[in-house]
């Protein structure tokens, strides 16, 4: 137990640190590295915890899909830092006033919290066996009955999320050159090869 709960805090540690650079590094793409960190350490905790299967999902749809593709838009929008950064203080004040209104709800919420008074009475409810049913069956049973709902409009977002950095990186810029296949296709011997005859000693002319 003493083992489990130092690679607990040690995990939860690097977590809350990862996330913290996340939101204060300039680089965004930095950002995403240490959001990558962050997500591998969820994993080590769900592990802990006996979620295998959930650890799984977390590396290899977060780490290994969205972070990925976050980096790729983020290397590939080419955007003004410098501008970006004289705007700052300019929305200083709203985003001050919009994080004291969270603080503010996440205070009342936390003040009055108390426990509702069945909840007592579900954990008195009998429970399958661990070796009765695995992680992922017990998994699926609550997302696709209970939450089946949430499950399909978290889809909706990623597919939008997807949507939207696609049409960011295909989007038209004067000083990219793109590659027209059919001009390539189309194109003649004579636009493209030209024989010379050289003679010895004098070289081409």
């Amino acid at each position: 137990m003493i083992v489990q709960g130092l690679i607990f805090y040690m995990l939860a540690a690097i977590m809350v640190a990862s996330a913290f650079m996340v939101v204060t590094s300039r680089n965004p793409v930095h950002s995403v590295l240490w959001l990558i960190l962050a997500f591998v350490n969820s994993a080590g905790l769900f592990l802990l915890l006996g979620a295998e299967f959930v650890a799984m999902l977390v590396v290899v749809v977060y780490v290994g899909a969205v972070a990925v593709l976050f980096l790729f838009v983020v290397m590939m929008l080419d955007i003004n830092y410098l501008k970006v950064r004289e705007g700052f203080l300019t929305y200083l004040p709203i985003g001050a006033a919009i994080g004291v209104v969270l603080l503010a709800e996440i205070a009342v919420l936390a003040g009055g919290w108390t426990m509702a008074p069945e909840a007592m009475g579900l954990r008195a409810v009998p429970a399958p066996e661990p070796g009765t049913i695995s992680n992922s069956q017990a998994l699926g049973h609550v997302i696709y009955t209970d939450y089946v709902y949430l499950f399909q409009a978290a889809g909706l977002v990623l597919l939008v999320a997807m949507i939207g950095s696609i049409m960011l990186t295909h989007r038209s810029h004067p000083n990219v050159r793109r590659q027209k296949v059919a001009d390539q296709i189309a194109r003649r011997k004579e636009r493209t090869l030209k024989l010379n005859k050289v003679h010895t000693g004098k070289g081409i002319s």
